[in-house]
């Protein structure tokens, strides 16, 4: 199977854009530009200062930018970064970034630090296409600052996941033309890894006997939409937004009726509403992590190393041959 580096002529005219504005904002400002002709965004020797809005992100930085990047996550280890709130360290790391990645929409707390900043951004939510399973807009309480009707989880999806590389090794680029040949292979390094991980699924997850996946929240829906299965979520777009009774009884109905037997708790959201699912029904519970953040609890140390987890799980989980 092959992983489609530039999925469709938007993708390819978002990376131009987002490469032509940030070498626009890298030259527009006298205050920014060295005397000597070096970066405006690092000095010859001195790494691009680099602000990732949550681990998905910050793990792109960190693999494309390689050593010649100074990496800060914005969302502690542990946090739902759904709930982000930035403290006054972090909002002072975001106005002295020479880069800052981030997804609009997903963290209103980054959006609104980032209406006022002038410097190089790039925003990621556009490689984000996939509709809300009922095309409609969230519900109140389920982030509905988000572009409506846009499921944000585009990372679990492994194919999605490497054309977002591929823009962040173009804005890195951008902020630091004399790194191009070392973004550039640090890109197409970790595509190969993508696309040894989207192989392993779609080979492991080609026949199985349960093709209704039941989640904690609704971060699943590229994973299901890649390897061939139907989401149904317990709560929305944010886990903490909690169902009502009728939802509730809803995906109890249906889990009886697809004979589902697993359901999947997460590692940052409670796990109480799916844990009452699976007593209703004689479902077991097992944990899916959404790859939102990473912390001690975690199946695995990174991106690649949980996915594998998470594969392993729908394995067992949908009964997969």
């Amino acid at each position: 199977m092959q992983v489609i580096i530039s999925r469709m002529k938007s993708l390819a005219v978002l990376a131009l854009a987002s490469s032509t504005a940030l070498l626009l904002a890298a030259c527009g400002s006298d205050s920014d530009t060295a005397s000597d002709g070096e970066s405006s965004a690092a000095t010859a020797g001195a790494p691009v200062s680099v602000a990732a809005a949550f681990y998905p992100l910050a793990f792109l930085v960190e693999q494309v930018g390689g050593d010649r990047v100074e990496l800060s996550d914005l969302t502690p280890p542990g946090t739902e970064p759904h709930d982000l709130e930035l403290a006054a360290d972090a909002l002072v790391t975001l106005e002295e970034a020479d880069l800052v990645v981030f997804q609009e929409g997903f963290q209103p707390a980054v959006d609104d630090a980032l209406a006022a900043r002038d410097g190089n951004v790039l925003d990621l939510s556009p490689v984000a296409t996939r509709t809300l399973g009922q095309e409609e807009a969230p519900a109140q309480g389920e982030e509905a600052e988000y572009k409506p009707g846009l499921d944000p989880h585009f990372w679990n999806d492994p194919s999605i996941y490497a054309d977002a590389a591929m823009l962040v090794a173009d804005a890195l680029v951008a902020a630091d033309p004399e790194g191009e040949d070392a973004y550039r292979a640090n890109a197409d390094a970790l595509v190969a890894e993508l696309t040894a991980i989207d192989e392993e699924a779609a080979e492991a997850l080609s026949s199985c006997a349960i093709t209704t996946l039941v989640t904690g929240h609704e971060a699943f829906g590229y994973f299901a939409d890649r390897y061939g299965f139907d989401n149904v979520p317990i709560a929305g777009i944010s886990p903490e937004a909690e169902p009502s009774a009728s939802a509730l009884a809803e995906v109890t109905d249906i889990v009886r009726a697809k004979g589902v037997t697993t359901i999947y708790t997460e590692t940052l959201a409670a796990p109480d509403i799916a844990e009452t699912v699976a007593a209703e029904t004689g479902a077991k519970t097992a944990v899916l992590d959404p790859l939102e953040g990473i912390t001690d609890q975690s199946a695995g140390t990174d991106y690649p190393s949980i996915m594998r987890v998470n594969i392993d799980a729908v394995v067992a989980g949908q009964q997969c041959l």
